[in-house]
């Protein structure tokens, strides 16, 4: 199981007898009731001392047994099953940031100027997504540590909640006056050296499914992942604190849980990264700022429509002290973006 935007290394043991194999994909597809592209994709393997075909003969490779494309018992026991391969002695044990965000979907009613195309939710409204209820805006004039520098106004705020400003059952039967979230362009401030604890809550708005969630500027460790609504108190103790993988993407399991750390150790750098075609330089492009500077990170769903539908928030990590743990300032003849 790789999930859009995840690295995952593996180890082929060449013991099998001399022939051609299939390499092959297919697509894993939890929420309900969506259409996708439900198409294998394959390569071949072969061995340098196969036998040729005789002549006119059509030898067809072995293909694997692929599990059905809902399959999510065979995700889960295959995403379980890492560790990381020896004792980890990095793993933030005391926390300075104890957050539970909620990911999921959402609806807004459709605007006066858009068309049917544009508006495909149910009764005509249009699909959106959410970090805690609010719905990521990217800026469309400066980018956020530009205006965080330059003390422009209006441009986003530091608002964004370090828990669910509504509680509710969030993987059952949702109410709908909790489907439709506030648009905004919201970031959370942490200090350099912070150490995290995420909790990213699953939510069964408009209809569950596995939102594969990356940080960018940083790995992190998966203490933990769960179905149904995250219990501090019960899930605490399925804690993985020895051995725990580290990955640069966590898939939250459909209508569950997942409980990542890391040390907010990484307050930014120059960083430009095109995800699809959608280049977005008023988030990763990185500006310093003299009074109080601080790197601007991104987590987001890595399926890039729901990262355009606003599954995104931003982490605005201070520096530290000196040089190695700060973002240089930007040269006096930098030209804006």
């Amino acid at each position: 199981m790789v999930g859009p935007g995840q690295t995952t290394d593996i180890l082929i043991t060449g013991d099998k007898p001399p022939a051609r194999y299939y390499m092959a994909a297919r697509a894993y597809q939890s929420a309900q009731g969506v259409p996708f592209d439900n198409t294998t994709t394959t390569a071949i393997l072969e061995y340098k001392s196969a036998p040729c075909p005789a002549k006119g003969v059509s030898v067809r490779p072995a293909m694997p047994f692929l599990p059905a494309f809902n399959d999510t018992a065979t995700v889960t026991a295959f995403s379980d099953a890492f560790r990381s391969p020896r004792k980890v002695g990095s793993i933030p044990t005391e926390i300075d940031e104890d957050l539970f965000f909620t990911v999921g979907l959402g609806l807004f009613n459709c605007p006066p100027n858009f068309g049917p195309r544009r508006c495909q939710g149910p009764n005509g409204t249009r699909f959106t997504a959410s970090t805690s209820n609010v719905s990521f805006v990217l800026p469309s004039t400066f980018s956020i540590l530009q205006a965080y520098k330059q003390g422009i106004p209006g441009v986003y705020t530091t608002n964004f909640p370090a828990t669910p400003p509504v509680k509710f059952d969030y993987t059952g039967n949702v109410s709908r006056l909790l489907w439709q979230p506030i648009p905004g362009t919201e970031a959370y401030e942490m200090k350099y050296g912070s150490r995290v604890q995420l909790v990213l809550q699953g939510t069964n708005i408009v209809t569950p499914e596995n939102h594969p969630i990356h940080i960018h500027g940083y790995d992190f460790y998966v203490l933990a992942t769960g179905f149904g609504n995250f219990d501090s108190k019960r899930d605490s103790a399925k804690f993985n604190l020895v051995d725990p993988p580290m990955r640069n993407t966590i898939g939250v399991p459909v209508n569950g849980w997942a409980v990542i750390r890391f040390v907010a150790d990484n307050p930014g750098m120059h960083n430009f990264i095109i995800h699809g075609t959608t280049f977005h330089p008023s988030i990763h492009s990185n500006l310093g700022n003299k009074k109080k500077n601080a790197g601007a990170w991104i987590m987001h769903c890595h399926l890039d429509v729901h990262l355009t539908w606003g599954l995104a928030m931003v982490f605005l990590v201070e520096d530290g002290v000196g040089e190695l743990q700060s973002i240089e300032p930007p040269p006096a003849d930098l030209p804006p973006c």
